[in-house]
């Protein structure tokens, strides 16, 4: 059981839909020039909801949050910094990222009023889904510490040439080993199950395996 002082920064820790909307929201982020940010928390607990409502209260230390109902708790919400030289919390970029949130009907802690206002909060609604005009544009590297840039990396294959750059083994060691080396990171939840889900029907492309190599090195810093 994860202990209420623990902060848990695991994307995969939200529902789907909410993991949908903020890999959209970084991705979005990155295509403005925004790749300095990253996750902080994800999921809270109830019990750490309410360790970090006494903060300031009935414990010691400034306080941090102005509600036990957090929507942290229902999967639903994160929270983002900005990478250094720029302050943790730096407003500007904050500002930035809730205005991107906006169009995408994400709601960011920077709008609500005072008392309640929390620039590094952001959640959706029970009804949200990807609004017209935006999609995932391709595997959106979402990072955890300030030392990973945000990325997007796109797959470049055209649909025709899908099928002639599906992987292909010449003996089963080989194919094997690169089965076992995908599943471990689905595993450690570096990636989506999807991924060995199509290596396991033999559509993963050498293009798809590339940028996996790429996601799971960044995710094991």
């Amino acid at each position: 059981m994860t202990s209420i002082t623990t902060t848990c920064r695991d994307l995969s820790e939200l529902t789907s839909v909410a993991q949908t909307a903020c890999r959209l929201l970084f991705q979005e982020c990155y295509k403005a020039g925004i790749d300095f940010i990253f996750i902080t928390e994800t999921y809270r607990s109830q019990a750490r909801q309410n360790y970090l409502y006494e903060q300031g209260r009935t414990r010691p230390g400034q306080v941090v949050t102005w509600t036990r109902n957090s929507n942290h708790t229902s999967r639903r919400a994160w929270d983002i910094a900005v990478a250094p030289p720029r302050n943790l919390y730096d407003i500007s970029t904050l500002s930035k990222v809730g205005a991107i949130a906006k169009k995408q009907g994400i709601e960011w802690g920077g709008y609500w009023e005072a008392g309640k206002y929390d620039a590094p909060h952001f959640e959706i609604p029970t009804t949200w889904k990807i609004p017209n005009g935006y999609k995932l544009e391709g595997q959106v590297v979402v990072p955890t510490s300030s030392a990973v840039k945000v990325q997007l990396i796109k797959d470049t294959q055209k649909p025709t040439e899908k099928d002639d750059d599906t992987m292909k083994f010449t003996n089963e060691t080989t194919k094997a080993a690169v089965r076992d080396y995908i599943k471990q990171a689905v595993d450690k939840k570096l990636i989506d199950k999807l991924h060995l889900d199509k290596f396991d029907a033999g559509t993963l492309t050498g293009g798809d395996f590339e940028g996996l190599k790429i996601i799971i090195a960044q995710r094991s810093n």
